[in-house]
Protein backbone atom coordinates (compact mmCIF):
# COMPACT_ATOMS: atom_id res chain seq x y z
CA UNK A 1 0.00 0.00 0.00
CA UNK A 2 1.51 3.25 -1.47
CA UNK A 3 1.24 6.65 0.46
CA UNK A 4 -0.38 9.63 -1.46
CA UNK A 5 -0.15 13.35 -0.62
CA UNK A 6 -0.88 16.78 -1.91
CA UNK A 7 2.35 18.88 -2.65
CA UNK A 8 3.41 21.69 -3.57
CA UNK A 9 0.36 23.77 -2.97
CA UNK A 10 2.33 27.35 -1.79
CA UNK A 11 2.02 30.35 -4.05
CA UNK A 12 4.40 33.49 -4.25
CA UNK A 13 5.19 34.18 -0.78
CA UNK A 14 2.19 32.57 0.71
CA UNK A 15 3.12 29.08 1.71
CA UNK A 16 0.84 26.30 2.68
CA UNK A 17 2.18 22.61 3.79
CA UNK A 18 4.87 21.03 5.92
CA UNK A 19 6.12 19.40 2.49
CA UNK A 20 10.14 19.14 3.06
CA UNK A 21 8.76 17.26 6.75
CA UNK A 22 6.11 14.71 4.88
CA UNK A 23 7.90 14.02 1.39
CA UNK A 24 10.18 11.42 3.11
CA UNK A 25 7.12 9.61 4.51
CA UNK A 26 5.17 9.13 1.17
CA UNK A 27 5.26 7.21 -1.92
CA UNK A 28 3.47 9.61 -4.56
CA UNK A 29 3.79 13.53 -4.48
CA UNK A 30 0.10 15.09 -6.15
CA UNK A 31 2.29 18.04 -7.10
CA UNK A 32 -0.19 21.25 -7.54
CA UNK A 33 0.81 22.76 -11.28
CA UNK A 34 -1.04 26.08 -11.39
CA UNK A 35 -4.73 25.58 -11.00
CA UNK A 36 -5.75 25.55 -7.64
CA UNK A 37 -2.25 26.69 -6.44
CA UNK A 38 1.70 26.77 -7.09
CA UNK A 39 3.75 28.30 -9.45
CA UNK A 40 7.29 27.84 -11.42
CA UNK A 41 9.37 28.29 -8.50
CA UNK A 42 7.00 26.26 -5.50
CA UNK A 43 6.96 23.54 -8.45
CA UNK A 44 10.29 23.44 -9.05
CA UNK A 45 11.41 23.47 -5.47
CA UNK A 46 8.97 20.53 -4.37
CA UNK A 47 10.08 18.62 -7.41
CA UNK A 48 13.82 18.61 -6.57
CA UNK A 49 12.39 17.16 -2.75
CA UNK A 50 10.78 14.49 -4.38
CA UNK A 51 13.67 13.56 -6.14
CA UNK A 52 16.05 14.41 -3.10
CA UNK A 53 13.53 11.64 -1.15
CA UNK A 54 12.93 9.04 -4.33
CA UNK A 55 9.12 9.88 -4.17
CA UNK A 56 7.17 9.51 -7.33
CA UNK A 57 5.86 12.39 -9.17
CA UNK A 58 2.12 13.27 -10.30
CA UNK A 59 0.35 15.61 -11.54
CA UNK A 60 -2.46 17.72 -9.25
CA UNK A 61 -4.51 20.00 -11.98
CA UNK A 62 -7.84 21.56 -11.08
CA UNK A 63 -10.19 24.01 -12.33
CA UNK A 64 -8.18 27.56 -12.63
CA UNK A 65 -9.77 28.54 -9.21
CA UNK A 66 -6.77 29.93 -7.16
CA UNK A 67 -9.50 32.01 -5.39
CA UNK A 68 -11.19 29.24 -4.26
CA UNK A 69 -7.98 26.43 -3.78
CA UNK A 70 -9.82 24.78 -6.21
CA UNK A 71 -13.10 23.35 -4.58
CA UNK A 72 -15.46 25.43 -6.82
CA UNK A 73 -16.86 23.68 -9.94
CA UNK A 74 -16.70 25.80 -13.34
CA UNK A 75 -18.95 24.59 -16.04
CA UNK A 76 -16.30 24.57 -18.71
CA UNK A 77 -16.58 23.42 -22.21
CA UNK A 78 -15.21 19.70 -22.39
CA UNK A 79 -12.92 20.88 -24.81
CA UNK A 80 -11.59 23.99 -23.12
CA UNK A 81 -11.31 21.74 -19.73
CA UNK A 82 -8.78 19.24 -21.58
CA UNK A 83 -7.01 22.19 -23.46
CA UNK A 84 -6.70 23.69 -19.43
CA UNK A 85 -5.58 20.21 -17.91
CA UNK A 86 -3.29 19.93 -20.64
CA UNK A 87 -1.57 23.07 -19.85
CA UNK A 88 -0.99 22.28 -16.14
CA UNK A 89 0.33 19.51 -16.94
CA UNK A 90 2.37 20.15 -19.41
CA UNK A 91 4.01 22.35 -17.49
CA UNK A 92 4.70 20.26 -14.46
CA UNK A 93 5.89 17.60 -17.04
CA UNK A 94 8.48 20.24 -18.58
CA UNK A 95 9.78 20.98 -15.06
CA UNK A 96 9.94 17.07 -14.43
CA UNK A 97 12.12 17.00 -17.78
CA UNK A 98 14.21 19.83 -16.56
CA UNK A 99 14.75 17.93 -13.37
CA UNK A 100 15.21 14.12 -14.92
CA UNK A 101 12.01 13.00 -13.53
CA UNK A 102 9.13 11.24 -14.75
CA UNK A 103 5.85 12.67 -14.37
CA UNK A 104 3.73 9.00 -13.74
CA UNK A 105 0.35 10.06 -12.89
CA UNK A 106 -2.03 12.17 -12.51
CA UNK A 107 -5.01 13.07 -10.17
CA UNK A 108 -7.31 15.84 -10.47
CA UNK A 109 -7.66 18.22 -7.46
CA UNK A 110 -10.94 19.29 -5.58
CA UNK A 111 -13.91 20.10 -7.28
CA UNK A 112 -12.45 18.95 -10.18
CA UNK A 113 -12.38 15.26 -8.44
CA UNK A 114 -15.38 15.11 -7.57
CA UNK A 115 -16.98 16.40 -10.50
CA UNK A 116 -15.02 13.52 -12.92
CA UNK A 117 -16.38 10.92 -10.97
CA UNK A 118 -20.20 12.08 -11.47
CA UNK A 119 -20.51 13.26 -15.00
CA UNK A 120 -18.92 11.58 -17.58
CA UNK A 121 -17.99 14.10 -20.21
CA UNK A 122 -15.69 15.69 -17.63
CA UNK A 123 -14.13 12.65 -17.11
CA UNK A 124 -13.77 11.96 -21.10
CA UNK A 125 -12.25 15.45 -20.77
CA UNK A 126 -9.63 14.47 -18.56
CA UNK A 127 -8.66 11.30 -20.20
CA UNK A 128 -8.65 13.30 -23.71
CA UNK A 129 -6.08 15.47 -21.77
CA UNK A 130 -4.07 12.57 -20.41
CA UNK A 131 -3.74 11.13 -23.65
CA UNK A 132 -2.85 14.33 -25.49
CA UNK A 133 0.79 13.94 -23.95
CA UNK A 134 3.84 12.28 -25.02
CA UNK A 135 4.19 9.97 -22.35
CA UNK A 136 0.45 8.49 -21.07
CA UNK A 137 0.63 8.67 -16.94
CA UNK A 138 -1.60 7.08 -15.17
CA UNK A 139 -5.07 8.31 -13.25
CA UNK A 140 -5.71 8.03 -10.00
CA UNK A 141 -9.22 7.47 -8.87
CA UNK A 142 -11.24 7.33 -6.31
CA UNK A 143 -11.45 3.56 -5.76
CA UNK A 144 -15.11 3.06 -4.80
CA UNK A 145 -16.38 4.93 -7.15
CA UNK A 146 -14.03 3.34 -10.80
CA UNK A 147 -16.55 0.93 -11.84
CA UNK A 148 -19.35 2.39 -14.57
CA UNK A 149 -18.56 4.94 -17.52
CA UNK A 150 -15.41 5.45 -15.28
CA UNK A 151 -13.61 1.54 -16.01
CA UNK A 152 -15.58 1.94 -19.35
CA UNK A 153 -13.83 5.22 -20.58
CA UNK A 154 -10.50 4.17 -18.80
CA UNK A 155 -10.34 0.99 -21.13
CA UNK A 156 -11.69 2.81 -24.24
CA UNK A 157 -8.55 5.15 -23.93
CA UNK A 158 -6.28 2.63 -22.36
CA UNK A 159 -5.74 4.65 -19.44
CA UNK A 160 -4.24 2.61 -16.46
CA UNK A 161 -5.65 3.50 -13.15
CA UNK A 162 -4.51 4.14 -9.57
CA UNK A 163 -7.34 3.33 -7.07
CA UNK A 164 -7.41 5.29 -3.75
CA UNK A 165 -8.69 5.51 -0.22
CA UNK A 166 -8.78 8.39 2.20
CA UNK A 167 -7.37 7.49 5.63
CA UNK A 168 -9.41 10.39 7.06
CA UNK A 169 -12.70 10.85 5.61
CA UNK A 170 -15.65 8.61 6.25
CA UNK A 171 -17.50 6.95 3.65
CA UNK A 172 -21.66 5.96 3.10
CA UNK A 173 -22.39 2.67 2.16
CA UNK A 174 -22.66 3.75 -1.40
CA UNK A 175 -19.14 4.24 -1.78
CA UNK A 176 -19.32 8.20 -1.90
CA UNK A 177 -17.86 10.11 0.80
CA UNK A 178 -19.98 11.97 3.89
CA UNK A 179 -20.40 15.48 2.94
CA UNK A 180 -17.86 17.48 4.70
CA UNK A 181 -20.81 19.48 6.46
CA UNK A 182 -22.16 16.76 8.61
CA UNK A 183 -20.69 15.64 11.86
CA UNK A 184 -18.31 13.05 11.52
CA UNK A 185 -17.46 13.89 7.77
CA UNK A 186 -13.60 13.68 8.70
CA UNK A 187 -11.87 11.86 10.96
CA UNK A 188 -10.32 14.06 13.43
CA UNK A 189 -8.31 11.52 15.64
CA UNK A 190 -5.23 9.73 15.67
CA UNK A 191 -7.00 6.41 17.03
CA UNK A 192 -10.19 6.65 14.55
CA UNK A 193 -7.69 7.25 11.97
CA UNK A 194 -5.49 3.89 12.21
CA UNK A 195 -8.27 2.00 12.93
CA UNK A 196 -9.60 2.88 9.53
CA UNK A 197 -6.09 2.00 7.88
CA UNK A 198 -6.19 -1.08 9.49
CA UNK A 199 -9.39 -1.92 7.79
CA UNK A 200 -7.96 -1.41 4.91
CA UNK A 201 -5.19 -2.86 5.03
CA UNK A 202 -6.19 -6.34 6.84
CA UNK A 203 -9.62 -6.61 5.66
CA UNK A 204 -10.01 -4.29 2.44
CA UNK A 205 -13.15 -2.76 3.86
CA UNK A 206 -14.13 0.16 5.86
CA UNK A 207 -17.15 1.28 8.19
CA UNK A 208 -19.14 3.34 7.17
CA UNK A 209 -21.23 6.23 8.98
CA UNK A 210 -24.14 3.97 9.10
CA UNK A 211 -21.69 1.13 10.53
CA UNK A 212 -21.97 -0.96 7.69
CA UNK A 213 -18.61 -2.56 6.12
CA UNK A 214 -17.65 -1.40 2.56
CA UNK A 215 -15.04 -3.55 0.53
CA UNK A 216 -12.26 -1.73 -0.80
CA UNK A 217 -9.44 -2.34 -3.11
CA UNK A 218 -7.19 0.49 -3.01
CA UNK A 219 -3.83 0.65 -4.22
CA UNK A 220 -2.89 4.14 -2.32
CA UNK A 221 -4.18 5.88 0.97
CA UNK A 222 -4.57 10.07 0.93
CA UNK A 223 -3.00 11.55 3.69
CA UNK A 224 -3.48 14.88 3.97
CA UNK A 225 -0.07 16.96 5.41
CA UNK A 226 -0.91 20.74 6.55
CA UNK A 227 0.34 21.27 10.32
CA UNK A 228 2.89 19.82 12.34
CA UNK A 229 0.36 17.34 13.77
CA UNK A 230 0.22 15.77 10.64
CA UNK A 231 3.62 14.69 10.29
CA UNK A 232 3.39 12.17 13.44
CA UNK A 233 0.55 10.94 11.85
CA UNK A 234 1.55 10.02 8.60
CA UNK A 235 4.69 8.67 10.51
CA UNK A 236 2.30 6.59 12.17
CA UNK A 237 0.47 4.81 9.10
CA UNK A 238 3.50 4.39 7.49
CA UNK A 239 5.03 2.71 9.91
CA UNK A 240 1.35 0.47 10.22
CA UNK A 241 1.62 -0.12 6.73
CA UNK A 242 5.33 -1.45 7.12
CA UNK A 243 4.43 -3.63 9.97
CA UNK A 244 0.95 -4.89 8.00
CA UNK A 245 4.02 -6.24 5.20
CA UNK A 246 5.89 -7.87 7.73
CA UNK A 247 2.36 -10.01 9.09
Amino acid sequence: MLLNCDMGESFGVWEMGVDEQLMPHIDLANIACGGHASDPNVMSRTLALAKQHAVTVGAHPSYADIAGFGRRSIPYQTDELTRLLLTQIGALDALCQFHELNLSYVKPHGALYNDMHKQPAIFEAVCKALTGLNKVPQLMVHATQCHGFISELAEKYQLSLIKEAFCDRRYLSDGSLQARSQTGAVLSTKEHILEQVDLLLTQQSLRCADDSLLEVEADTLCVHGDNQAAVKLVQAIKQQIQRSKKD
